[in-house]
């Protein structure tokens, strides 16, 4: 198997398992690079389906018992976990609507690439606090070292390549996501304020992508005027658009999306998504 490049997803649960198999299509449409997926609650009899795709590897990731938790975990253990020299991370709600070998190409020169978040100044993020307070103040408080011009990113794209400067980075993203599992009284299960704070203590050599590679459909009204077309849709699939499904339309996926709604949890009615759902940046 060729290590030298390859993209990774997260799979906790199974209410997200018809969303991945739809992004391994999408994948699959456009690359033929492996596919590792960090995998957790999801039963054996499952698997089968996940590695029809073929160059596909399942891995145990962090294991717990709350799946959101346990999807944190595995983004935080990205760089750990991944077997390649440039690896591409995308979330599993995620559809490729075109190649994205430029990815690959722009880690000949960067370490990192990734997208800002729908609200990037982390002094306004209030997606980041489970209470009503001044934001800024209250991320310090617990002891992530953000100032007022701290960037939040969204996490469901990142593109790195194996360097000192990004194992550094995410040794101090998991140092900076235990401090806010420690205080899950003021902050939610969030990981983007602790990989601010990571960026701060690292200051890699960071490329911020335009939205195309990172497009939140459900917050589609806060982009204004895009200037290149969408290239990365984040949107779970009960709620993507047609253009979108077309991508992964054929008849094995037209049998398989009716046998979910017999044999999976329906993912509209998933609690953590429903929550995540409140505010964006989610």
């Amino acid at each position: 198997m060729n290590r030298d490049k390859g993209f990774v997803t997260i799979l906790t649960g199974l209410y997200s398992f018809q969303d991945c198999i739809h992004f391994l299509a999408s994948v699959r449409k456009f690359h033929q690079e492996p596919i590792l997926i960090l995998i957790d609650q999801v039963p054996v009899i499952f698997h089968p389906l996940l590695k029809s795709f073929g160059n596909v590897i399942l891995q145990q990731s962090p294991a717990d018992p709350n799946p959101v938790l346990a999807s944190r975990r595995a983004k935080i253990a990205l760089y750990e976990r991944s077997p390649f020299q440039k690896t591409i991370f995308l979330d599993c709600d995620i559809c490729l609507l075109t190649d994205i070998d430029d990815l690959f190409e722009k880690l000949d020169h960067v370490d990192f690439l990734i997208t800002e978040d729908i609200q990037p100044a982390i002094p306004l993020a209030s997606n980041l606090l489970r209470v009503k307070e001044p934001i800024l103040p209250t991320l310090q408080s617990v002891g992530l070292p953000l100032n007022e011009h701290s960037i939040q990113y969204n996490t469901g794209l990142m593109a790195f390549r194996r360097s000192e400067t990004n194992a550094a980075l995410f040794q101090h993203f998991q140092q900076c996501f235990e401090k806010i599992l420690a205080h899950q009284d003021v902050l939610l299960l969030r990981d983007q304020g602790a990989f601010a704070a990571a960026v701060e203590m690292t200051q890699p050599n960071l490329h911020i992508l335009p939205p195309s590679y990172n497009f939140l459909d459900k917050w589609k009204d806060h982009y204004g005027v895009m200037q290149e077309p969408i290239k990365v849709l984040h949107c779970t699939y009960p709620y993507r658009p047609q253009y979108a499904k077309n991508v992964t339309r054929s008849l094995p996926l037209r049998i398989f999306d009716r046998l979910a709604k017999v044999f999976l949890p329906n993912q509209v009615n998933n609690p953590w998504r429903l929550q995540k759902a409140k505010s964006p940046g989610a």
